[in-house]
């Protein structure tokens, strides 16, 4: 089977490896092999692959040599993983200590292993954890080359929306959107952009947004998220980018009247309520990022109207992205708008 691998050279091949690792690239699925002088490193996401490396479609062996939980069960355990947690989602406490069991004797590389015990709640959006392994909730998540500390039981994160992350943060200082905007007749924005995150956590979008370049500021009403911001921005070493305030972003966005060129606002059951802030805080020349929650027939249409009615007639707001992030319960849908807002 052919799969995307990373190729170097053998004498480049630890430190590749260790680099790829670091970042969690690398597909556990398969072998790393080694043909012609070539090493052949199985990655996850080529997309993700920093631009010095080169990538290709190879044939790899399956790993056979690793023992998985359903290996050790009668059935295929559902789990998510968040650095060396596994997050677990069973109502039935036999059967969620049975799954953690075979997580902790299987070859994946996991020390703690929590079970769902609340849904999210609160202004802060956290949940109660059942720690059936491990010492306690805080972790440390790689993605997309960034790395992330955060205490489950006190900040809301959801590694499911790695990939809708990343695929913003391309947008930021990205030479073909400016190309793009060119070709259209707009006026290419500069490199060095100013990005505002009303509802930072522990830093998500701000920390990769720093890392492209950008001058961020993250806002959040949870005071140890925002501890967890600034301890990630000097994780990834972009301290210097970001500026990290624990506030209702009402609060502050007078502060930064006409200072943002892009802003974030993934809070999709009430996004709008901020809106009148999102405009205060808004450049000249803004793309939003506007996150929400609505019913599969018309995902997009209650988002759209907001933002005009906010925006309009003092920007001209253009839909430049209508994306579904993923189906949120039956029939409702998490989506994203990307919207310009020019002066």
């Amino acid at each position: 089977m052919e799969v995307p691998c990373v190729r170097v050279e053998r004498e480049e091949g630890e430190r590749t490896r260790a680099t790829l690792a670091e970042a969690d690239l690398i597909d556990d699925d398969y072998e790393i092999s080694v043909a012609d002088g070539w090493l052949y490193v199985p990655v996850t996401d080529p997309d993700a692959v920093p631009d010095e490396y080169e990538t290709v479609e190879r044939a790899v062996d399956e790993r056979r040599t690793q023992t998985t939980p359903a290996d050790l069960l009668s059935f295929e355990p559902s789990y998510e993983r968040l650095g060396r947690a596994a997050l677990l989602d069973e109502d039935d406490p036999d059967r969620a200590r049975a799954i953690a069991e075979a997580i902790l004797e299987s070859d994946l590389p996991v020390e703690t292993v929590l079970n769902k015990a609340s849904k999210v709640k609160g202004e802060t959006r956290v949940r109660d954890w059942e720690l059936l392994a491990g010492e306690g909730t805080e972790v440390v998540h790689r993605e997309y080359g960034c790395e992330f500390a955060l205490d489950l039981a006190e900040v809301y994160f959801s590694p499911r929306l790695a990939t809708e992350r990343h695929r913003v943060a391309e947008q930021v200082g990205s030479e073909a959107q400016r190309a793009s905007e060119r070709a259209s007749g707009q006026s290419p924005r500069a490199s060095s952009e100013r990005a505002f995150d009303m509802f930072a956590g522990v830093g998500p979008f701000v920390i990769p947004f720093a890392k492209r370049g950008a001058d961020c500021v993250g806002v959040d009403v949870n005071e140890t998220a925002i501890d967890y911001l600034r301890e990630n921005a000097h994780r990834n070493g972009v301290e210097d980018r970001v500026t990290a305030i624990c506030d209702d972003v009402r609060e502050v966005a007078p502060d930064y009247e006409n200072w943002a060129d892009r802003i974030v606002m993934n809070l999709p059951h009430s996004a709008d309520a901020f809106l009148e802030s999102a405009v205060t805080a808004a450049g000249d020349d803004c793309t939003l990022h506007y996150y929400d929650i609505q019913h599969e027939d018309d995902p997009f249409g209650p988002g759209e109207r907001a933002i005009r009615e906010a925006a309009e007639p003092e920007y001209e707001v253009t839909v430049e992205t209508r994306h579904t992030v993923r189906s949120y319960a039956p029939h409702e849908l998490n989506v994203c708008l990307d919207v310009r807002l020019e002066r």
